[in-house]
């Protein structure tokens, strides 16, 4: 079977559109070098035990060593499950896969539970294979292209040379296009992958620093190549099991991945997918990476969805996964028994468990400080006060979206101050908190007016509604 791969192309391009969510201010674990954690830093603030036992975890996986284990985070809601889970995320970086999904979002799909959780433990075990191709790499004497006055075929010639030789090279059509569309002029050194053809401009030779003309603010000087023009280099190009199951399995190929429908996988498929990446393995040609599913809400899945994690913990390729829950003991699905976290028994026993515990009033306020300086509102120290007190008594969820609501009503109560920005106030808070009510607000207004909603049987007492229309008019 001839498998097929892709490179994994990173940008930045989007950075500047990245909105403000929940868990944005995340950056790492907040931990030294010794995994001790840090009072408050990358975002994370309290929680220690839970963040060096997280940090225990980042080193096992940046070994690259363990794979097939089960780690569940349990907590009151409100203490930080995902954000650790945030943070391990940005501490692997970019080069462990890490893939993070919902229990319910399961059952969302058009495919069956067990092949959508199949894909997700595909998608986070990552293949960096490894593969040798021939450049040609020096700095660029001389270019001269010959149009014919039909303006079809084009030829020409590439003088190229490093510190050590000199060649020309004969140019066809192809070659003349990339050069044209790189804008790559004499004096820049340049990469020719032979395989392909594709032209890689390095940078500006430092031959060349004089010539101001042809220079830019961006300009990046590099040194010219020495030794041979033709070179042999190692490049490494890094997938996913996933992808390389959807390439192999759809007749367009890598577009299938654009197409985001990949469907159902045939077995037999990923079976010949795993024996090639075994074969690689041995030759070395590939390092299998094993990465992190994150499933949060874990209690959402039903017992088929525990039974096949179950198998797939044991299976030769499986990453870590990581799961959230914040059930106490509550019936686990698809079953009539309940359980600790809503999860079966012998999933329990196969999972090492981090617990998180709620915050004190000193980590709500540093929390909630953090918070506002992500969403850039100023809070001043009163405003603050009262909004850790509202964290501590309701919870830190409700605090944390109190703090955009309370600066609304600020931006539309006063015009901005002097130095160009307004400051959120006690009273706006205040104003807030009556117009949003917590959950616990919320309950108590409803069995106080209990009768005014409609009940399980579909029932409800107009009079009732009636009278409190009277009242309040």
């Amino acid at each position: 079977m001839s498998i097929t791969t892709k490179s994994e192309v990173s940008s930045s391009s989007l950075n500047n559109l990245s909105l403000i969510a929940a868990h944005s201010h995340i950056s790492g674990l907040g931990l030294d070098d010794n995994l001790e954690p840090k009072e408050n830093s990358q975002g994370m603030v309290g929680q220690s035990n839970a963040r060096k036992a997280a940090g225990i975890i980042l080193k096992m996986i940046s070994s690259g060593k363990i794979a097939g284990r089960a780690i569940l985070i349990a907590g009151p809601p409100s203490t930080g499950k995902t954000a650790i889970a945030m943070g391990l995320s940005q501490s692997l970086g970019n080069n462990v896969p890490f893939t993070a999904i919902t229990g319910s979002e399961i059952f969302s799909k058009e495919i069956s539970k067990t092949e959508s959780l199949n894909q997700a433990f595909r998608k986070s075990i990552g293949i960096q294979i490894k593969e040798e191709t021939e450049l040609i790499e020096g700095e660029i004497v001389e270019i001269q292209i010959d149009r014919s006055l039909t303006g079809g075929h084009k030829q020409g010639k590439l003088t190229i040379r490093t510190t050590d030789m000199e060649t020309i090279y004969e140019l066809g059509n192809k070659m003349i296009d990339e050069l044209t569309k790189e804008k790559i002029i004499a004096g820049d050194v340049i990469s020719i992958d032979k395989s392909n053809g594709k032209i890689t401009k390095l940078g500006r030779s430092y031959t060349r620093a004089r010539d101001y003309d042809a220079m830019g603010a961006d300009t990046k000087f590099v040194t010219c190549p020495e030794g041979e023009l033709q070179t042999r280099k190692e490049v490494v190009h890094t997938v996913s099991l996933h992808e390389i199951d959807v390439i192999n399995s759809r007749q367009q190929g890598f577009l299938a991945l654009f197409n985001g429908d990949t469907g159902e996988i045939r077995s037999e498929i990923r079976d010949q997918i795993n024996s090639k990446v075994s074969e690689w393995k041995e030759e070395g040609k590939a390092d299998i990476i094993p990465g992190v599913l994150f499933i949060d809400e874990v209690h959402m899945l039903d017992i088929e969805c525990f039974s096949y994690i179950n198998r797939a913990l044991e299976d030769e390729f499986s990453p870590i996964v990581i799961m959230a829950t914040n059930r106490g003991i509550s019936k686990t699905r698809g079953t009539n028994y309940k359980s600790p976290h809503g999860l079966p028994l012998d999933l329990l026993d196969r999972s090492i468990i981090i617990k998180t515990e709620k915050y004190n009033e000193d980590e709500i306020k540093k929390i909630l400080s953090i918070r506002s300086q992500e969403e850039e509102i100023e809070l001043n120290d009163d405003s603050l006060s009262l909004l850790t007190k509202i964290g501590l008594e309701t919870s830190l969820r409700y605090a944390s979206n109190l703090i955009s609501v309370s600066y609304q009503l600020a931006k539309k109560k006063r015009l901005q101050s002097n130095n160009g920005g307004l400051k959120v106030s006690i009273d706006d808070v205040k104003r807030s908190y009556m117009l949003f009510l917590d959950s616990a607000r919320s309950v108590q207004f409803l069995e106080q007016n209990s009768n005014q909603y409609i009940d399980d049987d579909g029932n409800i007492d107009f009079s009732a509604r009636g009278e409190a229309m009277d009242t309040s008019a």
